[in-house]
């Protein structure tokens, strides 16, 4: 698979899930966020569209940029804070219920794409 396809991958999370976010905030605050926590309101819905349009965004710029061997590892690299974002408010303070899993997973894959597309350009490289 070349690079270029890889990253492409990388962006259909930002895709996916912020879609998701843009498009039912409702429905993700009712799956994700902990009872405790919801607030189910129309700022909330807004704060969490935000937040998917920004992640649109961001798929956006990952598809149409060109990526070059230090931006996959770079990218992998900040990508790294997230896992622990995960565990903690999903286990330590439980802001987030176990559809979290869902945003690990996605983190999960774009990390091994991104490590997979940093050693597939050191493999094209002249």
């Amino acid at each position: 698979m070349q690079p270029r396809h890889i990253q492409r991958l990388i962006s259909a999370p930002y895709f996916v899930l912020g879609g998701w976010c843009l498009f039912a905030p409702g429905m993700v605050e009712r799956l994700t966020i902990a009872a405790d926590y919801q607030h189910l309101s129309a700022t909330s819905a807004l704060l969490i569209g935000c937040f998917g349009a920004q992640a649109v965004l961001g798929g956006l710029f990952i598809w149409f940029s060109t990526w070059q061997r230090t931006t996959f590892l770079v990218y992998a690299i900040a990508l790294l804070p997230f896992f622990w974002f995960n565990y903690w408010f999903v286990f330590e303070v439980p802001v987030f219920n176990r559809w979290m899993m869902l945003d690990f997973g996605a983190n999960a894959a774009m990390l091994g794409l991104s490590l997979w597309g940093w050693k597939r350009l050191g493999e094209v490289a002249p």
